[in-house]
């Protein structure tokens, strides 16, 4: 373990400055309990003293109790636990729009876990995922990349969400990011003023609305009924407004093409951008998907975002985005200044995933799974007469309203969310949202009698 220490101005005595400087790592907890020092001779010729003074500073941290000698393999921490000290607390503070944002509380994993937005891990063909990155690590690729992206996967990306979603883009409009969160940002960054309106569905997607908060916009949100947004409700001043258009979160309904065609004529009038996220539409059950937003836009006034966290591992941490080509340079600025670019092994193991046709083949595979247990979780919510499910054919989860007069107690063994944490304080709307890509098939029958056990009322 090298370790740093800085000699002071002046003879003083060295012995004790080496002694504190050791002691301060060891208490700090940045030598740990364990860990071999460098020998006294190596020590001293690197801090140009003798090794007499190393030594000395050595055994006064023995006889201390906080170095242990073990002869023939050198000096080490104390195996003895040691108690750290806590950082000081500072005065410095957040800015004051930090402290009304925070994130709601995680629903922590268990037995029966019906958390949303988990994919199924065991569905992911790891082993040829593997294979891929470790040819892309053998390559030796080094460097700093294009912060767009890696150039394949922009290409495979294009061509992919050009197949599969109908979305017009060429790999010069493709940006990848580190998720859609980052896309989120990065569209923020660009185009967000201090204090501007930015309008989001409610409910909706809290990180979004959160993010957007944290850069100083003005969030305000819209409700959604049926068929989507409710455009009418827009506020006038807003100047961007964020949809999950393809697959409503967490509701799960699709928005209608009536209310398609009206929110682009919204966003022409006054001259506002659209940030359409395809949230979790790769997994479609049942109808025919309607166009996105963005191919149906003529006026270049939709940001389309996209994200395999689903499709692949939210671990991974792999998205992109699909900007007009006006906004293109500033977003690419943006994100070389954020974190220059993403890990380009990664995204060459991916644009090969999708050249060879392994995530197609995945998605069908993993549909097939979704949909037995999205079939079983929807027939036992429309059983219950104290739920009101909210039909959905796509996606990861299941919504349903609570009838009045019913509640949720927590049950042991079971996670599940609330539709109330999608929705801005002060407007509940009791509901429950229910994952399946999280729990196997197996236990969604013992889950769900679980579930009905927790509802209390009419």
């Amino acid at each position: 373990m090298d370790v740093h220490i800085t000699l002071g101005e002046g003879r003083g005595d060295l012995a004790a400055q080496v002694y504190r400087q050791l002691l301060d790592a060891i208490l700090d907890g940045r030598l740990r309990s364990g860990e071999r020092l460098p020998p006294t001779r190596e020590l001293a010729r690197r801090l140009d003293l003798s090794r007499n003074t190393v030594a000395l500073a050595y055994d006064r941290l023995v006889a201390d109790g906080f170095l242990v000698g073990r002869a023939g393999a050198g000096t080490f921490v104390s195996a003895e636990p040691v108690r750290g000290r806590a950082a000081p607390k500072g005065v410095i503070r957040p800015r004051p729009l930090w402290r009304g944002i925070e994130p709601p509380a995680a629903v922590p994993p268990a037995p029966y876990d019906f958390r949303a937005g988990m994919p199924d891990a065991r569905l992911f063909p790891m082993q040829t995922w593997r294979r891929l990155v470790a040819r892309e690590l053998r390559a030796g690729a080094a460097g700093y990349a294009d912060p767009a992206g890696h150039a394949p996967l922009r290409e495979a990306v294009s061509r992919h969400i050009g197949i599969s979603r109908s979305v017009h883009a060429g790999p010069d409009d493709v940006i990848v990011t580190n998720g859609a969160q980052q896309a989120l940002d990065l569209v923020g960054r660009v185009l967000i003023e201090p204090g501007a309106c930015v309008a989001v569905e409610e409910p909706g997607y809290w990180p979004a609305r959160l993010l957007f908060r944290s850069l100083g916009a003005r969030v305000v949100p819209v409700p959604v009924d049926a068929e989507g947004i409710d455009v009418a409700a827009i506020p006038g001043t807003a100047r961007a407004v964020y949809v999950t258009p393809s697959h409503q979160f967490p509701l799960g309904t699709p928005m209608s093409l009536a209310r398609r065609a009206a929110l682009l004529a919204w966003a022409e009038r006054r001259s506002a951008v659209i940030v359409e996220d395809d949230y979790d539409s790769e997994f479609r059950f049942g109808d025919r998907p309607l166009e996105p937003l963005q191919s149906l836009d003529r006026a270049g006034r939709v940001i389309y975002v996209g994200s395999f966290s689903k499709t692949l591992l939210p671990m991974l941490r792999l998205g992109f985005l699909v900007a007009p080509a006006s906004l293109g340079p500033a977003l690419r600025t943006a994100r070389k200044l954020s974190d220059w670019h993403g890990e380009l092994p990664t995204q060459a193991a991916l644009a090969c995933f999708i050249d060879e046709g392994l995530l197609a083949r995945h998605i069908r595979k993993a549909t097939r799974e979704y949909a037995a247990r999205h079939a079983m979780i929807a027939e036992a919510l429309a059983a219950d007469d104290r739920l009101r499910p909210v039909p959905a054919s796509a996606g990861l989860h299941l919504c349903a309203r609570l009838v009045p007069g019913v509640s949720v107690e927590p049950a042991p063994g079971l996670a599940v969310e609330r539709l109330e944490t999608y929705c801005e304080e002060g407007a509940p709307q009791p509901g429950l949202v229910l994952g399946y890509g999280g729990i196997a098939r197996d236990l969604i029958p013992e889950g769900l009698r679980l579930l009905s056990g927790s509802l209390r009322g009419p």
